[in-house]
């Protein structure tokens, strides 16, 4: 099969007429805030570990993720769905199919953000995505990470990315400097063959490098996921903040643009149901728990960790694996 994989192709599918405004795409999805990928990611005292959404159609949302993303469906009934690569779960679906959409005002999910293992991988999905034209809604050079953004059918957030090597990111006094530039495409393209898709499935170093969420107040956010969950700050800027574990860029984002003050989040509806913070060390997870105990988090106990619920209702479960 011939693609047609010119810049005006991408911009087309990005909705855009030019590469400012494909960026100016990725600063809606970001926040205008050579293959290190997940194995730095991963390496760090906590990391993402999956993400369970609630979803009205099932087969149309877990055939998209097996399809666009090349997530491998591990297991599906009529009520949930399990995904992931190389036999590790990364996305649970819940199928609600009474459940009304979240709206994008609330709290809850902003996006998933799905790392590529190397630059070359991120070059390959992107040709896959562009044969079987998926809609864009923005691709950026955030100079940690090269990002693509998209949303999954029922409105879903997705952030598709490689990180850069650690050592090209730029510290300052504890923040790392991001920015939303115009993603060099050609010469991300320079690494595959753009004339034929060889992305038939997602690599197995696929991991979920960061969550980005809505919240309803920035200080609240700061003082559950940095003073209870213990995630250390790496960014503050325009209405958002950024967090991570082993100074990582980020693991998880915050931010308020469309969010600002909002209240409970509605189980009812789609979106976010939870998704795990994983440590190796069983020294975190008890300071964890201790400190949202004292803190007055709701916490309840799972074989393998905790579930804590933050401000707005968003569930994180601190595991150990």
């Amino acid at each position: 099969m011939t693609i047609d994989l010119t810049r005006r192709t991408l911009l087309q599918l990005a909705g855009a007429g030019s590469l400012a405004m494909a960026a100016a795409g990725a600063a809606r999805a970001e926040g205008n805030p050579q293959g290190g990928g997940p194995t730095y990611a991963s390496r760090t005292p906590m990391r993402i570990g999956m993400v369970t959404l609630r979803v009205k159609n099932l087969d149309k949302v877990a055939d998209y993720y097996r399809d666009v993303i090349g997530l491998t469906v591990m297991a599906r009934s009529s009520t949930a769905a399990r995904l992931g690569t190389a036999g590790l779960a990364l996305l649970v679906l819940e199928a609600r199919p009474d459940a009304a959409i979240e709206p994008r005002n609330a709290a809850g999910l902003y996006h998933t953000a799905f790392l590529m293992p190397t630059r070359k991988d991120l070059a390959r999905w992107l040709v896959h995505a562009a044969s079987h034209r998926v809609p864009l809604t923005g691709f950026a050079d955030h100079l940690v990470s090269e990002s693509v953004y998209l949303d999954d059918p029922e409105g879903n957030g997705i952030e598709v990315y490689a990180d850069r090597d650690p050592s090209q990111w730029q510290w300052s006094e504890g923040s790392v400097k991001m920015a939303t530039d115009e993603l060099n495409i050609p010469d991300l393209l320079s690494l595959t063959n753009t004339r034929v898709s060889d992305y038939a499935r997602a690599p197995d170093g696929l991991r979920i490098g960061h969550m980005h969420l809505r919240v309803g107040d920035l200080a609240q956010a700061q003082s559950f996921y940095h003073g209870a969950v213990g995630l250390d700050p790496t960014r503050s800027r325009n209405g958002a903040a950024f967090l991570s574990s082993g100074r990582y860029h980020h693991h998880l984002g915050m931010n308020v643009w469309q969010s600002q003050g909002a209240g409970q989040r509605d189980d009812s509806m789609t979106g976010l149901a939870w998704f795990s913070l994983v440590t190796e060390k069983q020294d975190i997870l008890a300071a964890q728990e201790e400190r949202l105990r004292k803190g007055g988090a709701g916490v309840a106990q799972l074989p393998d960790g905790v579930e804590a619920i933050d401000p707005w209702g968003t569930r994180v479960r601190l595991l150990k694996v």
